[in-house]
């Protein structure tokens, strides 16, 4: 392979690293109006009376909208697969708001200074209601999120809104209290992790105006951008046909901005006034108004026999959607279906969950999409099962890890057709020094090292309902120009679908241009999401190239005069297999007949969803006498198939384990009693700088899946799994103190000291 496994430069990196415009923002028309939102200072209430007036009568004001000057038209910002899961409980502005920072008002005016003002002056009248702000009383209680009568869904998940129910479910496969009720040993906890923002470097921002065509055109800054463009039409109540979304360079997405943040508020500005519209979010609003990571409490119950063999699995999971349900019914899945599998000897499992409607910020999908939530839950309570049963918590997993060629009920029934797990295992253990250190040592300065270990899975796109469609013209130089409907978005997918394309055709990554995502030409994919695009666009690449090439292969032998099957295309030529006859691709490409256009387009959506896999260990150090908590070294050993480019790969799994240990010892989302988000700075959300994060160390243990593009897996979710189960078991090794509810604080770990200490005596 000339390309594939190998550690190409970006295709953007030049760009970037020259400061060249590539962002939405540095796009947007210098004349657009500003546009900024108010929002609802109350958890819930309803609207009784606004006053725009005074803001209107400001010179520079082009208009201030309410609920009353938008479609009464539900729709949901979810960016997913029509008819989406997560319900259609939205309007643009809604007489009702349901969490403080909620939209009430747009203003949009020439500069940002006047549309401050006109914020000021706009007088809302509220009669405030009783929010509800606790998600373990959600279900049935007597406030309802969503008494509306148009909210809708439109797949059958469990929804009921007058049940402040967005989705419910179980599944189960096998009896588990049977099962359990004959295991030697049982364990039972519960597990509560907190919502994490994704805290993008680029925040939520959009502009929109109307092209030359008349479309209303929206450049945002979006993984999603054939999902925005439906979203927009439900929204707005226009025709898909009448609205284009491009997307440029993104500044780090997570799966924050596979939620429509921004984009509407602009698109009614630009489909009132006629004219472009700019939406900004500060940072402020990104951490008030977004899409974090599901709030999540999991209870889990594990039977095993005397020999450690991991029998059954029960899980239960209260998800907390907040105001909106976008992708609540979807996340939640991925807690149970995600982490079970992991474990290939069970029995029986049970897999139960309800998503809850609450008066806080709506939730949405963040790198790990539930995944995240249930390892958590599930490796704290194989360690805890492991302590009781006096088993090396690396030795349960060796002895209960699924294996390659498992087929796994609670994966969807799908057939494990690659796994290293096992080598990852043995290699994670081996960096580490897992038989040395394990499980900690008291230092003479009254800390405690100590280790921890965890591993994960995660998927390659969803199975059966994800798209992927490539397009690929040979040019008159006789290269290539690649369109994709897959969105870069810092994870270099454009650079590695062209090393994809570079092997298949045979030439050089500098050969093969790849454009940007426009709807308007671009092929059709479902967005960069669901650890999708290697795995996904890059067979759909595959398949593409191979069209491609007998095109050319057929062109070039009706040029010579011969049946196809006498010429083979070496990347640069078509040649005859017998004689010295040959002609160059540029030449076909020049040449005028009725097939002059060496050009194909292929799709793809696969039945299956391969998982990687990961295993994680920390090593901490803990002051015996505060509880502080440092990360010395972090080890992480990752089965993604075929690494397709090493650099890539070993860069999206340092930032995917930087911000597992963000969410494991600091990130932490804190409500006031009304609901007030106060954690809405840099300063009060407190995210990982590179000093915070230790040393990180990945290494690989390459298995190869067959129905990926060169035995390829996805790499971009799994890699945050690990970090706060790995930590916590840390924790547990070196001061005996189970932390059960995320972040894990100093103040935690002295708590449980102390606790510990009093049992003690």
């Amino acid at each position: 392979m000339r390309a594939v496994n190998q550690a190409v430069r970006k295709k953007d990196a030049m760009l970037l690293v020259t400061g060249q415009p590539v962002y939405t923002q540095d796009l947007a028309p210098k004349d657009c109006l500003i546009v900024k939102i108010l929002r609802s200072p109350y958890a819930h209430a309803l609207i009784k009376e606004i006053n725009t007036e005074p803001a209107t009568k400001l010179p520079g004001i082009e208009c201030v909208l309410t609920y009353k000057d938008v479609p009464d038209q539900r729709f949901t910002l979810a960016g997913q697969t029509f008819p989406e899961p997560s319900p259609y409980d939205r309007l643009i502005l809604d007489q009702r708001v349901r969490f403080v920072g909620d939209a009430v008002a747009i203003v949009a005016g020439e500069n940002e200074q006047t549309v401050d003002k006109a914020l000021k002056r706009i007088k809302v009248k509220y009669e405030v209601l009783e929010p509800l702000l606790d998600f373990r009383t959600a279900r049935d209680h007597k406030v309802l999120i969503h008494p509306e009568a148009n909210w809708k869904s439109l797949c059958d998940v469990g929804a009921d809104n007058t049940r402040n129910l967005c989705a419910s479910n179980e599944e189960k496969n096998g009896d588990v209290d049977e099962v359990l009720g004959s295991c030697e040993w049982v364990i039972e906890q519960t597990y509560h992790t907190k919502a994490n923002q994704q805290t993008t470097m680029e925040t939520f921002r959009s502009y929109t105006y109307r092209d030359q065509a008349g479309k209303l055109t929206c450049v945002t800054s979006t993984q999603i951008p054939f999902h925005v463009k439906r979203i927009l039409s439900n929204a707005l109540a226009l025709p898909e046909s009448e609205i284009r979304v491009v997307k440029p360079r993104i500044g780090g997405g997570f799966g924050a901005k596979q939620t429509a943040v921004t984009e509407m508020y602009p698109a009614l500005v630009t489909q009132k006034t006629g004219k472009p519209a700019l939406l900004v979010y500060s940072r402020r609003e990104s951490l008030i108004a977004s899409a974090p990571r599901h709030e999540n409490e999991i209870t889990v119950r594990i039977g095993a026999d005397k020999n450690g063999i991991i029998r059954a699995i029960d899980m239960v999971t209260l998800s907390n959607t907040g105001a909106y349900g976008e992708h609540g019914p979807t996340t939640v899945g991925l807690s149970g279906h995600k982490s079970i599998p992991l474990y290939g000897k069970v029995e029986a499992f049970r897999f139960k969950y309800d998503v809850v409607y609450t008066n806080v910020m709506s939730s949405g999908a963040y790198r790990g999409y539930g995944a995240t939530q249930g390892t958590f839950a599930l490796e704290s309570a194989v360690n805890e099962l492991a302590e009781k049963m006096k088993l090396d918590p690396v030795r349960i997993r060796e002895i209960n890890m699924v294996k390659e060629g498992a087929v796994m009920p609670a994966y969807y029934g799908e057939t494990l057709n690659s796994c290293a797990l096992d080598r990852c295992m043995a290699k994670a253990k081996e960096m580490i020094g897992w038989q040395e250190k394990y499980p900690g040592i008291e230092l003479n300065n009254g800390k405690v090292r100590s280790i921890g270990v965890a591993m994960a899975m995660q998927g390659s796109s969803i199975a059966n309902v994800d798209t992927a469609a490539v397009f690929i013209k040979v040019n008159d130089q006789g290269h290539y120009d690649m369109k994709i409907g897959a969105t870069d978005m810092g994870t270099g997918c454009d650079t590695i679908l062209a090393q994809i394309a570079a092997d298949c055709l045979n030439c050089s990554v500098e050969q093969i241009s790849v454009s940007g995502v426009d709807t308007d030409v671009s092929p059709y994919d479902s967005g960069s999401y669901a650890s999708s695009t290697t795995y996904l666009t890059g067979t759909a690449v595959v398949n593409t190239c191979e069209t491609l090439v007998e095109m050319i292969r057929k062109k070039g032998a009706d040029q010579m005069g011969c049946p196809i099957e006498d010429v083979e295309f070496d990347g640069d030529r078509v040649h005859r297999v017998s004689g010295n006859e040959s002609i160059t691709l540029r030449a076909l490409a020049n040449v005028q007949d009725q097939d002059a256009d060496l050009s194909a387009t292929e799709s793809y959506c696969s039945p299956v969803s391969p998982p990687p896999f990961a295993v994680g260990m920390a090593e901490v150090e803990i002051d015996t006498e505060t509880g502080a908590i440092d990360l010395i070294d972090y080890v992480a050993v990752l089965d993604c198939g075929t690494p397709i480019n090493k650099s890539l790969v070993r860069v999206q799994a340092e930032g995917g384990i930087a911000q597992g240990i963000g969410m494991a010892l600091y990130e932490d989302i804190v409500y006031s009693r009304e609901g007030r988000n106060l954690s809405n700075s840099l300063m009060q959300y407190k995210i990982p700088t590179r000093l915070d994060v230790g040393r990180i160390r990945v290494d690989f243990a390459s298995s190869y899946e067959p129905t990926g593009p060169f035995g390829a897996k996805s790499i971009g979710e799994v890699v945050i799994n690990t970090p706060s189960p790995a930590i916590a078991n840390a924790v547990y090794n070196g001061v005996h103190v189970h932390v059960r509810e995320l972040p894990i604080t100093a103040e935690k770990i002295y708590n449980g000291m102390k606790q510990h200490k009093n049992k003690s005596n």
